[in-house]
């Protein structure tokens, strides 16, 4: 089968595309046949080994797993022995965040992995798209409880991560604030915030609303910067570590001072995750932003424009057209 391999770190143009074999179903596995997957920030920072600290869990001379992608949907084309929740022919989506090997036109997942049937109602690409930048997002807000009618805050709100969070926050019926530039504050209404923020002509972190959580999509400020508009007792969240890699170290040591707090949820992947996006996607609460959509054998270029930083919610990579 075709695959995007890279078999040393650097650029994208350490990606190629070859033959390498085709996965077997295994007992209690499902072969998918892969019809899109996508580029994120996760395979842009595992390819390169960056930061450095990748190589400790990818190799440290060279990669271990070759074949990158975490997110995908196609089609069931085998099952092993003792799979009895899929069946061959299948439409399937899901998300493979420790074995990866979605860059490719076939991948194998375990029947009770984090994998489910395709709503009718979603192309392969929106399925795709759905469950990498979203789970991010699902944990940072299950981390903090949100309810609904509290007032959150995204920073970041164009991005795959933040603009799954305005509409999971929505469906949970938070008011949500959203932080983008100046044209996408349509396109990011359109996501469901109540409120949004152009941060080329104001700095959110002197607005006079004050806030339950602080959720910032995109790592970008810090919670020293975003301590004033949280309420007492609120939360600050963050996708990345932060300055010096502060943030999980604040949040062991905030909670403890019972006052504004940083919370750093590492991420679950489960069935349970796939099945909710599920629901969401079925019910219209949820559609996963798509920015670009590139075939396998143009996957340099992919890479190339996601590390641009320019990209809006997801890069979709079609592997087999989509017939919906």
């Amino acid at each position: 089968m075709k695959a995007a391999v890279h078999t040393s770190y650097g650029p994208p143009n350490v990606v190629r595309i070859a033959e390498v074999e085709k996965p077997a179903a295994k007992d209690n596995q499902v072969l998918v046949k892969v019809h899109a997957t996508t580029v994120n920030r996760t395979d842009s920072g595992l390819r390169a080994a960056k930061p450095f600290v990748n190589r400790f869990f990818t190799g440290l001379t060279r990669p271990r797993v070759t074949v990158l992608g975490s997110e995908f949907a196609g089609e069931v084309e085998a099952v092993g022995s003792g799979v009895t929740t899929f069946e061959v022919g299948d439409r399937v989506f899901g998300y493979n965040g420790t074995r990866f090997g979605a860059h490719a036109e076939y991948v194998a997942m375990p029947e009770d992995g984090s994998l489910a049937t395709m709503p009718a109602n979603v192309t392969f690409e929106q399925a795709a798209a759905s469950t990498e930048g979203s789970h991010y997002a699902l944990s940072l807000i299950r981390k903090a409880k949100v309810r609904s009618g509290q007032d959150v805050l995204v920073n970041g709100a164009t991005g795959a991560i933040g603009s799954a969070a305005v509409q999971l926050l929505k469906a949970l019926g938070a008011e949500v604030t959203a932080v983008c530039d100046t044209k996408h504050v349509e396109l990011v209404k359109g996501l469901g915030a109540d409120r949004v923020i152009d941060y080329t002509a104001e700095d959110f972190t002197k607005d006079a609303q004050s806030y339950d959580v602080v959720l910032d999509a995109v790592g970008k400020s810090s919670f020293g910067r975003c301590k004033r508009l949280l309420k007492p007792g609120g939360i600050y969240l963050s996708s990345d570590l932060g300055p010096l890699s502060q943030n999980p170290i604040l949040a062991l040591v905030t909670p403890l001072l019972r006052g504004k707090k940083v919370l750093f949820p590492i991420p679950r992947d489960n069935q349970e995750m796939v099945r909710y996006f599920k629901e969401l996607l079925e019910s219209g609460a949820f559609r996963p932003l798509i920015d670009r959509c590139y075939r396998l054998d143009q996957i340099v270029e992919a890479y190339t424009y996601v590390e641009t930083g320019q990209k809006i919610g997801n890069v979709v990579i079609s592997v087999e057209p989509s017939t919906s």
